[in-house]
């Protein structure tokens, strides 16, 4: 639900819109299920575009109910990278999901390792010259999967490294996908407190000496550059 309510607007809103849905006990399949769609909108509305987003929300429990049994478990099982793909594809086609959607539902709710590409990912990269400023979505998805799985991660792996979920995941993550959970909690980190869209505080940023010029704001004029990896 959090995936879906948080396009085009804050997280701090979004937390509004669960509140309402928590204390009006709709905050599961089985409350939105019978929940009407008047009543749903009104209690998303923090979130904005509220009618359209209880619209996506009815329509998931639909796609849910039709082939799932209403099983989120279901929806979510996959044991292959075979399966993880037609999950994204299924994913995919449903209304109101688009790639960062089905990457944030596929790694946060289901624990597979597919990393997600925000608005902070795209700008940080762009200005440190990791892709270019046209690079798409799946470009820039792809490449960090794999540069990180060729790179120090794959000794980490080895070594039964990893990281332990937060203490709001009820589940225990493969170490694989908490990775790039955390990779991309530190760049969301970056992108709220560093990489603003307008007058980056490059002085104190952790990635600071990572990026190819001096001057930060020159960044986006450079020429295109080869996308990761």
């Amino acid at each position: 639900m959090g995936a879906i309510l948080t396009q085009n607007t804050t997280w701090v809103n979004v937390e509004r819109a669960l509140a309402n849905l928590r204390g009006a006990g709709k905050l599961s399949v089985s409350g939105m299920r019978d929940c009407n769609r008047r009543e749903l909108a009104d209690l998303i509305r923090p979130s904005g575009y509220f009618r359209q987003k209880a619209k996506h929300l009815k329509d998931f429990v639909r796609v849910l109910d039709r082939h799932c049994s209403g099983s989120l478990e279901t929806l979510l099982k996959c044991r292959a990278p075979a399966q993880l793909d037609e999950l994204r594809r299924r994913l995919l086609r449903m209304k109101g999901v688009g790639p960062e959607t089905a990457d944030s539902i596929l790694l946060y709710a289901g624990d597979h390792p597919s990393f997600v590409v925000d608005a902070y990912t795209r700008r940080i990269f762009t200005r440190h010259g990791l892709c270019s400023a046209g690079a798409g979505y799946d470009e820039i998805r792809c490449a960090v999967e794999q540069a990180l799985a060729a790179g120090k991660f794959a000794r980490a792996k080895q070594m039964g490294l990893g990281h332990r979920p937060s203490a709001i995941s009820r589940q225990q993550r493969s170490s694989w996908a908490q990775h790039l959970n955390e990779f991309h909690a530190l760049l969301v980190q970056v992108g709220k407190r560093h990489c603003h869209k307008r007058e980056p505080d490059c002085g104190d940023c952790p990635l600071r000496c990572f990026l190819p010029t001096a001057n930060p704001l020159t960044i986006e004029a450079r020429r295109p550059t080869p996308a990761i990896g």
